[in-house]
């Protein structure tokens, strides 16, 4: 898949909702309450990182949840790639981004969220073809102020914060024209998860929803 077609799919992807849950789960049971609450509540683009030894089985079960949009984050090689390609994820999302890890989303046709966190890796990208991008870590590197700056002299780039991304600040992203929605990690916490407070977890969903 060629760069801007990647980009008009991530693109469409990331316009779906404000807040794109940045996902960790240690146990696929939970997998398909997890994603039924959350899509209950306006939230239906779901990010599930490769952090934990369940996470591949975590996309394949989300993956068949109707509504949901399933894709994999913290994709660090062309294996994660190729791994959460065949679990089922519609799209990826990199911390950040070098040529052998895009060839691979490119070789396998998997629409990618690149990280970048400066106007050099931003402008690196922009020469590839990806117009839209992560920025990570949005608060560690400068927050709403440092992004907006960014877009002044490279406004074609789009981007999806994550990083320190709050329901405090997260207006303050979702207010830039060039921030497409924000990742964050508030809408499902562990805590909640462990305890199967499904309804909890909808209600921040829904909470989420009205931050634009």
């Amino acid at each position: 898949m060629i760069p801007s077609t990647a980009s008009k799919i991530t693109s469409d992807i990331c316009k779906m909702a404000p807040v794109m849950p940045v996902l960790v789960v240690e146990d696929v049971a939970v997998a398909r309450p997890l994603a039924e609450a959350l899509i209950a509540g306006g939230l239906s683009v779901l990010e599930v990182t490769l952090r934990t030894p369940a996470a591949l089985d975590v996309i394949n079960e989300m993956a068949k949840v109707p509504g949901a949009t399933v894709g994999a984050g913290t994709l660090l090689s062309p294996k994660d790639v190729a791994a959460a390609r065949q679990a089922g994820a519609k799209f990826g999302v990199t911390p950040g981004s070098t040529d052998r890890l895009l060839g691979a989303c490119e070789a396998e046709d998997l629409p990618v969220l690149p990280g970048a966190a400066t106007a050099s890796e931003v402008l690196s990208l922009l020469e590839r073809g990806y117009t839209v991008q992560k920025f990570f870590p949005a608060e560690a590197n400068g927050g709403p102020s440092a992004l907006k700056a960014i877009g002044a002299p490279l406004p074609e780039a789009m981007f999806c914060p994550t990083g320190g991304v709050t329901p405090q600040n997260a207006r303050s992203y979702l207010s830039l024209q060039n921030t497409l929605c924000v990742g964050g990690s508030w809408v499902a916490p562990k805590a909640l998860i462990e305890a199967d407070k499904w309804d909890d977890i909808e209600a921040l969903a829904r909470a989420a929803c009205q931050l634009i």
